[in-house]
């Protein structure tokens, strides 16, 4: 089982409201490239999500169980069919998006006993915790040429690493570096 952090990031590491739904002042950068930019399987996670569980905190949920169950193309199928744990101290309904279900319990627990391969997909609380814990196997990171200047970042100095780089790819505008953790 391996532990996946795939996110949007800016060139300044900025990983927070990619999309501008958090409404944050500098917001919406990573869709400024175009819908192309950002659609369909830009993390390369293939079979992925054929074999593995998506791990998502609340915010991350509620947006895709929006808007992933109205779409049909491949990839969204894949994105509906996957199984989807959910972290959260405050919902207690994931019946919006197919094969969900809330994560009880510790979240560091119940990844420890996960057969399934993870992917984290935004939630930074999330990928933070896990990486505090060195349960982060990999990283996946599509760089948009943007500055964001202020905003959260998945890397904000707490846990000291040293990454190797595995692959990287120009996808669209960005670039998709993977990086390993051991």
């Amino acid at each position: 089982m391996s532990v996946i952090v795939v996110e949007f990031v800016t060139v300044d590491g900025v990983v927070e409201d990619p999309d501008g739904a958090g409404g944050t002042a500098t917001g919406g950068w990573a869709f400024r490239h175009g819908p192309e930019a950002v659609a369909g399987d830009k993390f390369r996670l293939g079979s992925l999500l054929d074999t593995g569980t998506l791990l998502l905190g609340r915010t991350t949920w509620e947006l895709f169980s929006k808007l992933w169950p109205g779409r049909t193309d491949e990839f969204s199928r894949r994105m509906n069919t996957i199984p989807k744990l959910v972290v959260s101290r405050t919902l207690t309904d994931v019946g919006a998006w197919n094969n969900s279900s809330l994560l009880h319990g510790d979240l560091v627990e119940e990844v420890t006993r996960e057969e399934r391969d993870l992917i984290v997909i935004g939630s930074i609380g999330i990928a933070r915790t896990l990486a505090r814990q060195g349960l982060v196997d990999e990283y996946r990171l599509l760089v948009f040429p943007s500055l964001a200047g202020e905003g959260r970042r998945l890397f904000d100095g707490e846990v000291p690493a040293d990454l190797r780089l595995v692959t990287s790819e120009q996808v669209g505008p960005a670039v998709l570096s993977t990086y390993r953790t051991r």
